[in-house]
C-alpha cells in the first residue's frame, strides 16, 4: 500500500471519488494505484503532483527507489 499517497488524501478530507474525478480517471484505478496493484504512468503520477501539491517521487516513492542488483 501507497501509505503517504492515502494519507495525503485523507488529510485533505478526499475520497477516492472525489480523487478519480478531480484527475479525471477511474475510481478503480485510483484504488489500485492506493494499493500498489498498479503503477500510474508519468502523466498520472503529474496529476497526483499537482493535486497534492507534493513531489511524485515522495507520493510514489516505491516508484523512485534504487535497486542495485549485482
Amino acid at each position: 500500500m501507497r501509505n503517504k499517497l492515502v494519507n495525503e488524501r485523507k488529510r485533505r478530507n478526499l475520497t477516492q471519488k472525489q480523487v478519480a474525478e478531480a484527475l479525471d480517471i477511474s475510481l478503480v484505478y485510483v484504488r489500485k494505484i492506493e494499493k500498489g496493484e498498479r503503477n500510474p504512468g508519468r502523466e498520472t503520477m503529474l496529476k497526483f503532483e499537482k493535486l497534492f501539491g507534493i513531489q511524485d517521487r515522495i507520493l510514489f516513492e516505491d516508484l523512485f527507489q534504487v535497486c542495485y542488483d549485482t
